[in-house]
Order: structure tokens, then C-alpha cells, then sequence
């Protein structure tokens, strides 16, 4: 009885307060995926998405067909949009507001004659140019079988030879890149080095990490970012954090009590800093995505930026790497077991590095010592990601230069005798040549050199130079990035404020 009571009270409740009592009861709607842009923000989302394809919605938001499609467009862009996507990175769900005037030429640019209207192709041809019904040769295609989420669905499997479905979940089904011995894949790689530069930087926030003795090699690192990070909105982000450093974070002549208050204060003021631009983090990986939830992910991402950096730094310009690198995950890595691992490879490093050969073959030889230990950890407690191994690396199949011969330890590991000058060229190649130059492609490398280092820091083994802060923000405020890093590094190079940084400091 007591039953049927509540139940007629929870239908009595909806006759009464209507459909917004329902939803009340069945939970908030979830948040849309698919991305709203307008004139302003269309051009940039569609010229940086990593995705290889987009659909575009076009609508009025006054438009009751438009509002009864909402749904069905929102179920096929939950599928690859957001940070809970289960295909996240291949196709970009957007949507522009025709009636907005602010975005009529927008629309004008791509014919909207009726509301929905679908199109469909490359995220570089949305960027550059616009639609016409009647034109013949483009690679934007109108979608005109979409009016449901299925029928949309059904339409781009048919476009991509896929087999998507709505019922998809995450890590179960179809995986993208599933193949990391395809040197092609190391090509989106870059949107993952974007994603971890960012999270980095989110975890030194979140667990203020931002300490007195942390500031000298936080700045070294933002150095080495702005002249050598592969993307160019992480460079320019570096830099904007870095002239304003000395505002966010004053050091000099201050007491430790009055640091560690302003440590606050600077942690809170640099979160309003993006440091590779104001769509990143996306909450996905593509490149490093793990088949599992737990997998890969962040640590991949942060191994492809050190490796990415080390195949750009100049010989001069090795040793400061070096120890940049070592000092960061010293101080900045989460992982307790891992940091102490990688602090005990940078003090067993005797010698100063002079080349970027040796420092570039270091890392890579770190990266294969950490590899093995983990393949025997992960074995023995069944932990690691079936779909990717770890290994040691390159495999043969990728670099058959690299190997003059392998044999098997009593143990069962292989023991390889590489050729280390093969290794070397593999690495610029690959870190270098193949990921920068696909990046290149998408228009997100304008062809402005990297700034050097050796104009930047004094590469002494004991003492670098930290930025100026009040001046730099004059000459960012030009907003051009060129003229920036020239005017650091000449006032560099006459710059007094040295910070001790050697590996006994760590």
C-alpha cells in the first residue's frame, strides 16, 4: 500500500509542476558535447582540432525542429567529443547559431539556406574557405540522411568504412591508433604533448608544488618549453607565464615566510595563465591513449615531450637540458617511485654532455632501462595494457638499422647490441622530422624558428639565468611572439640573477 501511495505522489507531483519536475527527478541533463562556436572562435577550433574529420551544425536557436534534433546531434557527439568520449579525437562535433548576428557572415560563408543543415569534412577546409550546393570539386560534403542520431551515425560510418554504434562504451570497442609501431601515429602525437604540458602544470598547481626551492627549476623548465616545445601555443604560453613570472612569484630580498604567502598568491594568479592555449586540456588522449582507463595517458605524453625537446635542443645546449629535465621530474613528477627511479639515472651521469647525440641517446636509454623494469612488474602483478606492451624500443620492425644484433638473457629479456649513430637518426626523425612536420601541415607551425637556448641561459654546470619579468610584459603586450623571444634573450644575456642548479641540489 505504502507503494502504490509514493507512486501516485511522484505522478501527482509531475501532473503538477510538468516535465521540469521529471527531470529533477531523473537527474540534471548531461552537459552538451557537441562544441558551440561562432565567427569568432570557428576559424581557430576547426584550423587546431586533432580531429581528422568535423560535422558542422548549422541552426536557429528559435527553430523548433532545430530544438527537437538537439538530442539526437548531442547522442552521435557524446561518441567523440569531451573528456567521457568514447572515440575522442577523430571527428569534431560543432554547432554555429544562425540567428546570432554576429554569426551571419559565417553562415553566408557556407550557403545556409535551411536550418538544420549538416556538413561534413575536413577541419582545415571549414578553416580556410567555405560550402556551396552547386560546387562541384570540395571536400565539404552537405549531410542530407541525418536526422537522427542513428541515421547520422549510419551516415558517417559509411563515409569512414567504420562501425560505430551508440551503444558503444569506453575502452571497449574500437580503438583508434590501436597500432604504436605505425610510425605514421607519432604524427598526432603532438595534441598529446599539448595535453600533458597542460596537466603537468595542473598537478603542480593542485598539489602546490610551487615552493621557494621549486621556483629555479620551474623557470628553467618554462626556458626550455619556449625554445623547444614542438607546439607553438605551448611556446607562446610558456613565455606569457614566464615574462609575468617575477609579478606572480617575487623571490628576491624575501624572507621564506613571506615567500611560501606569496606562493599562494602566485598559484592562484597562474591559473588564469593557459599555458598551450585556452582549449587545452581537452580531457582525451589520442597518441598515448591507453586500452584501459588506467593506462598510458599522462606518463606516455610527458616521455614524448622530453623526447620531442632533446631532438631540438643545440649541442651547447645539452648539459642545461639535462639537468632541466632531471630537476623537473625531481621536483614536479607525482609518482614517488618513479621520480626517485629516474633522480637515481640523472646522478649516475658523470660526465657534462657537449653533444646533443649523447644527451638525446641518454634519455632514450633511460626511457628502455625504465621499460624493462616496468615489463617485469607489470607481468608479475598483471597490470599492464594488453593492446600496448611495454617494450624495449625502437622494435626491429620500425628501425632494422638500429639492431646489429639481439640475443636472449637467461632470464628471458632481450639484449640488444644497437647501433647507436642508426638510433640517433631514427630519433630526430621520428621525435623530430615526423611529428614537427605533420604539425607544420595542420597550419599550426608558422614556420618561426626555434628560439636557442644558448642565446637564453648560461650552460655553466653551476649557475643559469632566470627572466625579467616587468619589462617582457611590454614586449608581449605587441602580441608578437618573434619579437618577444628576441628582446629576452638580448636582455638575457645581460641579466645578474643566477640560480644554483646542479644535479647535488636535486
Amino acid at each position: 500500500m505504502a507503494s502504490i501511495t509514493c507512486n501516485l505522489s511522484i505522478l501527482l507531483l509531475v501532473s503538477c509542476f510538468g516535465a521540469s519536475t521529471a527531470r529533477v527527478l531523473s537527474g540534471p541533463d548531461p552537459p552538451d558535447a557537441a562544441v558551440d562556436l561562432n565567427d569568432t572562435s570557428f576559424d581557430a577550433a576547426l584550423k587546431t582540432t586533432p580531429a581528422s574529420f568535423a560535422v558542422v551544425e548549422f541552426f536557429a536557436h528559435w527553430c523548433p525542429a532545430c530544438r527537437n534534433y538537439k538530442p539526437h546531434y548531442e547522442k552521435v557527439a557524446r561518441l567523440f567529443n569531451g573528456p567521457d568520449a568514447v572515440h575522442p579525437g577523430i571527428i569534431l562535433m560543432a554547432r554555429v547559431d544562425c540567428a546570432l548576428k554576429t554569426n551571419t557572415k559565417l553562415c553566408d560563408r557556407f550557403s545556409v539556406g535551411h536550418y538544420p543543415m549538416l556538413l561534413w569534412g575536413p577541419p582545415p577546409k571549414f578553416a580556410s574557405g567555405g560550402w556551396e550546393p552547386k560546387q562541384d570539386k570540395t571536400e565539404i560534403r552537405a549531410i542530407a540522411d541525418g536526422r537522427t542520431a542513428e541515421r547520422l551515425l549510419n551516415w558517417i560510418n559509411k563515409q569512414m568504412g567504420s562501425s560505430y554504434s551508440l551503444d558503444d562504451e569506453k575502452f571497449e570497442n574500437e580503438h583508434h591508433g590501436a597500432n604504436a609501431s605505425d610510425p605514421g601515429q607519432i604524427a598526432r602525437a603532438v595534441y598529446d604533448i599539448e595535453e600533458a604540458t597542460s596537466s603537468a602544470f595542473d598537478i603542480i598547481l593542485q598539489y602546490k608544488m610551487m615552493k621557494s626551492n621549486t621556483r629555479a627549476p620551474l623557470i628553467r623548465f618554462l626556458q626550455l618549453l619556449v625554445a623547444h616545445h614542438p607546439s607553438k601555443r605551448c611556446r607562446k604560453g610558456s613565455a606569457e607565464i614566464l615574462v609575468n613570472f617575477d609579478d606572480l612569484w617575487p623571490s628576491d630580498h624575501l624572507s621564506v615566510n613571506a615567500q611560501e604567502s606569496n606562493v599562494s598568491d602566485g598559484k592562484n594568479a597562474l591559473k588564469s595563465f593557459h599555458i598551450c592555449g585556452k582549449e587545452v586540456p581537452r580531457g582525451y588522449w589520442i597518441f598515448c591513449r591507453g586500452s584501459k582507463n588506467d593506462t598510458r595517458g599522462f606518463s606516455c605524453g610527458l616521455w614524448v615531450l622530453l623526447h620531442s625537446m632533446s631532438v631540438r635542443v643545440e649541442d651547447g645546449e645539452s648539459q642545461f637540458a639535462f639537468t632541466t629535465m632531471c630537476d623537473f621530474i625531481h621536483n614536479f613528477f607525482i609518482c614517488e617511485e618513479c621520480r626517485q627511479h629516474f633522480y637515481e639515472m640523472c646522478s649516475s651521469v658523470s660526465a657534462r654532455f657537449s653533444k646533443t647525440q649523447d644527451f638525446v641517446l641518454w634519455l632514450w636509454s633511460a626511457h628502455n632501462v625504465v621499460n624493462e623494469r616496468l615489463m617485469k612488474e607489470e607481468a608479475s602483478m598483471n597490470t599492464g595494457d594488453p593492446k600496448f606492451p611495454k617494450m624495449i624500443w625502437p622494435p626491429k620492425q620500425m628501425c632494422p638499422s638500429c639492431y646489429r644484433s639481439e640475443s636472449k638473457k637467461t632470464n628471458g629479456t632481450i639484449e640488444v647490441d644497437w647501433d647507436r649513430n642508426e638510433v640517433f637518426k631514427f630519433l630526430v626523425g621520428y621525435y623530430g622530422q615526423l611529428l614537427v612536420s605533420s604539425y607544420k601541415d595542420r597550419g599550426l607551425l608558422d614556420g618561426d624558428e626555434s628560439v636557442s637556448l644558448a642565446d637564453n641561459v648560461l650552460t655553466s654546470a653551476n649557475v643559469v639565468a632566470v627572466p625579467i619579468g616587468a619589462a617582457l610584459g611590454i614586449a608581449f603586450a605587441s602580441c608578437a611572439f618573434g619579437a618577444l623571444a628576441w628582446f629576452w634573450r638580448s636582455r638575457q644575456k645581460n641579466r645578474k640573477y643566477f640560480h644554483a642548479h646542479s644535479l647535488k641540489n636535486i
